[in-house]
């Protein structure tokens, strides 16, 4: 259903590599597109980055990540709007196609859960101006609710195309993670719902049991209980037709040699999702 050619890493995947690794490993196993991350690019350097994708000929399919908009301090704030205005310069010098935003968990916003959502949607206010003005798309994503109190407040994908819903589709969409979104019995209503909303696609199973960091209970897909094809299907029916990462957090695969993942990676998106 989806072909090879549509195949990006996450730099999540190989989190040991650094840009140019990343970017040399695409190169390497023929994958046409990459998702970067802000602290990989950070550390080599922005013009450094974007030379190497250029050089490399590569697509950057997202850039992750900005968000965490739930602090409450004004100065605590004001830094993260400031932070994610970098953010959005940064994907717009990379040319993403997408900055990912994670809205941050109620951690400094004491147990009001929905004020807290009412500062992400505050936050996106203030920055969707400027995206649209730096040409930037961004993208909600929704994580699993035991991220809530640490990590997302936004829980569903119902909730995130909420929030998207006052701005123009190619300014905020959302980003549909399978491992965030598989359990939701509104899954497929929503997924209609976001037509051209769904900025992008990342996929990676769900595994038992969880490790203590339940943030790097992911595995290859395939390994675990995500029926994906069940997932892509309405996906490509909302008309979704960009790349399709691979975003895997788990200790395991992170020391496994990188050629050796991607590798793995790309058999298992063609037995899967092929």
């Amino acid at each position: 259903m989806i072909g090879l050619d549509r195949l990006a890493l996450n730099q999540a995947t190989t989190d040991r590599w650094s840009v140019a690794e990343a970017v040399d490993g695409c190169q390497r196993a023929g994958i046409g597109a990459i998702g970067l991350w802000r602290r990989q690019v950070g550390e080599a350097g922005l013009a450094e980055s974007v030379a190497a994708v250029r050089r490399a000929g590569l697509h950057v399919s997202s850039l992750c990540r900005g968000g965490f908009f739930t602090a409450v301090d004004p100065d605590a704030r004001a830094a993260a709007m400031a932070d994610n205005r970098r953010a959005i310069d940064e994907a717009a010098a990379l040319e993403a196609d997408v900055l990912v935003l994670v809205s941050g968990g109620l951690a400094g916003s004491g147990k009001n859960l929905p004020a807290a959502r009412s500062l992400v949607a505050d936050a996106l206010d203030e920055l969707a101006p400027y995206a649209q003005k730096s040409g930037v798309r961004l993208g909600i994503e929704p994580l699993h609710p035991m991220f809530c109190a640490d990590r997302c407040v936004v829980s569903t994908l119902g909730q995130a195309l909420d929030l998207a819903l006052p701005y123009p589709s190619a300014t905020v969409g959302v980003v549909v993670d399978t491992y965030h979104v598989w359990w939701d019995p509104d899954l497929d209503a929503q997924l209609a719902r976001a037509g051209d909303r769904i900025a992008s696609f990342q996929v990676c199973d769900w595994v038992v049991p969880l490790p203590a960091d339940m943030l790097l209970g992911r595995g290859h897909v395939g390994d675990g209980h995500i029926d994906f094809r069940r997932i892509a299907a309405p996906v490509e029916a909302a008309g979704y037709r960009g790349w399709v990462e691979v975003e895997i957090f788990n200790e395991k695969i992170w020391a496994t040699p990188g050629d050796e993942t991607l590798r793995t990676m790309k058999d298992t998106f063609a037995r899967e999702l092929g």
